[in-house]
């Protein structure tokens, strides 16, 4: 039963503590591949247009938790002008 309890208390933690991405975009090698959320027309139309000029590989993940409303995570391997332009034409108000 102790451990019917213990196991159920860190399950409950780890799904509280952990957050998940409400919304993700991978590219490779300049095209969208995969995506999951619901994602602002605009921002995937925008994403794609910038992958084209520049071709990237990497991810872009939206998390929301109970400090800030959203968090925009780029991964590294994505140069800084691209991850940049993806902050720019990024709709933070939109996720409010």
């Amino acid at each position: 039963m102790e451990y019917f309890l213990a196991g159920s208390f860190i399950a409950l933690f780890v799904f509280i503590a952990i957050d998940r991405p409400i919304l993700l975009i991978k590219f490779k090698d300049g095209e969208i591949i995969k995506t999951r959320g619901k994602i602002p027309h605009g921002l995937l139309h925008d994403c794609a247009e910038i992958a084209k000029r520049n071709p990237i590989t990497g991810t872009v993940e939206v998390y929301r938790n109970r400090f800030k409303p959203v968090k925009l995570v780029i991964s590294k391997s994505i140069d800084n002008k691209a991850q940049q332009r993806i902050r720019n034409v990024f709709p933070y108000k939109s996720f409010k």
